[in-house]
């Protein structure tokens, strides 16, 4: 599953401390079908360096490409998912980049904080490999098919205004 034709490729953004975790989301999206390009990082501060193209991704365009969709694990270390929501939603560059938590929380209190904070959907992360297939098929299908998303911007002016975050 890729994106429309007419659109550029999109970047998916992987969020998620747990190596483990990492490869079968990876695995899983690609038993889905879903062939777009898939970075990822494994804290929420180098997530923050990824969309702000500072520290390892500073330097030339392209090194970090902007993401068009965040999936986000909320319990990372030296800033946490939570915080890296808050950020990303306040600030006019990046709150238009859908984020979807990706979680083993089930915890009510961090989905309706999540939703105050702004994100895009959530879900609990299904306890079985073909659970998880199901999930990354149905949320490849509704970002990548069905939703429009929002123009990738130049990285270059908005990041040099930001670097100093």
């Amino acid at each position: 599953m890729t994106s429309r034709p007419h659109r550029i490729p999109i970047t998916i953004l992987l969020a998620d401390d747990d190596d483990d975790d990492q490869l079968l989301t990876r695995q899983a999206l690609d038993a889905a079908h879903i062939s777009n390009a898939i970075e990822s990082v494994t804290d929420g501060e180098q997530l923050l360096d990824y969309l702000y193209q500072r520290g390892t991704y500073a330097g030339e365009t392209g090194t970090a490409p902007r993401p068009s969709l965040i999936l986000l694990d909320l319990n990372m270390p030296k800033v946490d998912g939570r915080e890296a929501l808050r950020v990303i939603k306040s600030d006019p560059f990046l709150k238009d980049i859908p984020v979807v938590v990706l979680t083993t929380s089930r915890n009510d209190e961090d989905i309706a904080l999540c939703y105050e904070l702004g994100v895009n959907s959530f879900i609990s992360k299904p306890v079985s490999f073909t659970g998880l297939v199901d999930a990354m098929h149905v949320l490849g299908r509704y970002w990548l098919e069905i939703v429009e998303l929002p123009p990738v911007p130049d990285y270059a002016e908005p990041a040099a205004a930001t670097a100093a975050r």
